[in-house]
């Protein structure tokens, strides 16, 4: 990483390597709406705020940039010159990570720490997150977790999780999903219900209903019995003295 450069020069740099790695920008002017822009610029501020001593201050200014742009970078941490951070959705960045030159970051990438079990253990003042070197690309929901190293011109493929130093050019993938062919064309099932039986002829309209039913078969249960029609009903409750 190349030695710290003027604020106004290296956010004009910001701006133009957005403009030459997102392709569904036009113009420098639409470029400035650009959610990781925003929270690129918004760091650069923060952390020379944090490093002169203004804590309170910096952690105002990531926190509301946290909220706007949905990236989550700690003042403390580094950046290098032609950072670009892509999408810019759910990317967290640790205190005490260092991101070297030209480095592409899709969304989702973590710079985290191993965890306050590991790292309650470590010295005071010992690195807890990432060292991510020149022209590195991590890809979307890359995690790099621990104080690793990064190598120049690594690339960390999408869904990666590397816990280990890499070596310059090395190159991180995902295992990946299992691609299977579509199953046939299933037959459609038999019916299991076969079709609803009439209704027994063997009374008249005026004749009281049988023992043991009230509308169906002998013995039949309500289930079984074949619905009634409002005249069906009416007669068998005249006939019964119930009406």
């Amino acid at each position: 990483m190349t030695e710290e450069t003027g604020l106004l020069r290296t956010l004009a740099e910001d701006l133009s390597v957005v403009v030459a790695r997102d392709p569904s920008l036009t113009s420098r002017r639409e470029a400035l709406g650009h959610t990781g822009l925003s929270a690129v610029w918004a760091h650069r501020v923060s952390h020379r705020l944090y490093g002169r001593g203004m804590r309170t201050a910096a952690r105002t200014i990531a926190r509301i940039s946290r909220r706007r742009t949905g990236v989550e970078i700690h003042p403390g941490a580094v950046l290098g010159r032609r950072v670009f951070i892509d999408h810019g959705a759910s990317v967290v960045i640790g205190q005490t990570a260092v991101v070297g030159d030209d480095v592409t970051i899709y969304q989702q990438v973590t710079l985290g720490a191993v965890g306050w079990w590991a790292d309650n253990q470590r010295p005071p003042g010992a690195r807890r997150h990432p060292v991510v070197g020149d022209g590195v690309i991590l890809g979307a929901n890359a995690t790099v977790l621990g104080p690793v190293t990064i190598g120049d011109r690594a690339l960390v493929g999408a869904m990666a999780t590397v816990t280990e130093d890499l070596p310059p050019g090395a190159r991180v993938y995902a295992a990946r999903s299992v691609v299977r062919p579509a199953p046939g064309p299933r037959a459609v099932p038999p019916l299991e219900a076969g079709p609803v039986s009439a209704a027994p002829t063997g009374a008249g309209p005026g004749a009281p209903p049988a023992a043991g039913r009230t509308g169906g078969p002998v013995g039949a249960s309500a289930g079984d019995r074949p619905p009634l029609s409002v005249s069906d009903a009416v007669r068998e409750l005249a006939s019964a003295g119930s009406w």
